[in-house]
C-alpha cells in the first residue's frame, strides 16, 4: 500500500526510507521506458552521447524532466526537505537481464562533495524491482550513524562510479528489500545503508536515482554543478539551474550536460587513485 504525506516524514525519520511511493501507472512507466529505449537505439553509434543519456535523462528528455518534477515524488521530497527542491542528478541504474552486476553497501552522500545532508533520494522502478531483478536493501535506522568510512574498489561489476564500499561490517541479515512494482517509488536519506543484488530475471531492471536536495546546499569546491530546480525557489544561488529541454535529444541541451560532466569528473573522483570510473 502506498504511503500518504503525513506517513512519509514519520517513517522516513525513523527509519530513513519509505515506500512504495504510487507514482506513474504500469502504463505510463512503460511509454516513459519506452522513450528511454528509443533514445537508446538512436544514440546506439555515439557512445559520447549514449553516456551523456543514462547519466542525465532528465536534461536531454522532456519524459524525464516530467518525471523528476512529478507531483507524487515532488509532495514526498517536501515532507522532509520542505517546498524548495533542486534536483541535484536523476542518473539511471540498469541490470540487464541475467546480469552480475550489483551496487554494494553504501551511503549515497558519500562522494558527492555536498556540505551538507539536506538530500534525499527517489528511486523510480521503470520496470519491477524484485528480489529476482535485484531491487535495493536498506538497513532501517542505518541513516543515524551519519558519514561511516569507505573504500574504493573499482570493481567492474559494481555499477557505483568508484565501486565504494561500506568498510565497516553491515548488519546484511536486517536489510529490507524494497520491491517496486513499475512506476512506484523509494525514498531514502543519503546517509541510509543500501546496495542491491544482480538480476537473474528475464528482463532488464531499470530505475532512475532522483536527488533532491534543499537550495542551500552547495558544492564544497565552489563549483556551480547543474541542477533543476523543480519546486518553490532559490535563494542562495549556489548551482546552475537548467532550463526544462526545449525538444528530444537537443544539441544545446546535451553540451550543458558536457559542461557538467567535468564538475561531476572532479567531486566524485577527488582524492582517488584511479579516475576510470563507470560514471561520468
Amino acid at each position: 500500500m502506498s504511503h500518504s504525506a503525513p506517513q512519509i516524514a514519520d517513517a522516513y525519520r525513523q527509519d530513513g526510507f519509505v515506500f512504495p511511493i504510487d507514482v506513474l501507472s504500469a502504463e505510463q512507466a512503460g511509454h516513459v521506458l519506452q522513450d528511454l529505449e528509443a533514445a537508446e537505439a538512436e544514440l546506439a553509434d555515439d557512445t559520447e552521447k549514449l553516456g551523456l543519456l543514462r547519466a542525465y535523462p532528465d536534461r536531454v528528455l522532456p519524459s524525464f524532466d516530467a518525471l523528476i518534477r512529478h507531483p507524487a515524488l515532488v509532495n514526498a521530497a517536501s515532507q522532509v526537505l520542505g517546498p524548495d527542491l533542486m534536483v541535484w542528478s536523476a542518473g539511471l541504474f540498469m541490470k540487464a537481464p541475467q546480469s552480475t552486476h550489483i551496487v554494494s553497501w553504501h551511503q549515497d552522500l558519500t562522494y558527492w562533495g555536498l556540505d551538507d545532508a539536506e538530500e534525499t533520494t527517489g528511486w523510480v522502478a521503470l520496470s519491477p524491482a524484485t528480489l529476482e531483478s535485484g531491487c535495493m536493501q536498506f538497513v532501517p535506522g542505518s541513516h543515524k550513524q551519519l558519514q561511516v568510512p569507505h573504500e574504493d574498489t573499482f570493481d567492474e561489476n559494481n555499477l557505483l562510479s568508484r565501486g565504494q564500499e561500506i568498510a565497516v561490517d553491515v548488519a546484511e541479515d536486517e536489510g529490507v528489500a524494497v520491491e517496486l512494482q513499475a512506476g512506484q517509488a523509494s525514498l531514502h536519506h543519503g546517509h541510509l545503508f543500501h546496495s542491491s543484488g544482480p538480476n537473474r530475471a528475464s528482463y532488464r531492471r531499470v530505475g532512475t536515482a532522483i536527488r533532491y536536495i534543499r537550495p542551500s546546499m552547495k558544492q564544497r569546491s565552489g563549483d556551480r554543478s547543474l541542477v533543476a530546480l523543480v519546486s518553490g525557489s532559490d535563494n542562495y544561488n549556489h548551482f546552475t539551474i537548467a532550463p526544462a529541454p526545449r525538444g528530444r535529444l537537443l544539441e544545446e541541451d546535451f553540451e550543458l550536460c558536457r559542461r557538467d560532466v567535468e564538475i561531476k569528473r572532479r567531486v566524485l573522483y577527488e582524492g582517488a587513485e584511479d579516475k576510470q570510473g563507470q560514471r561520468y
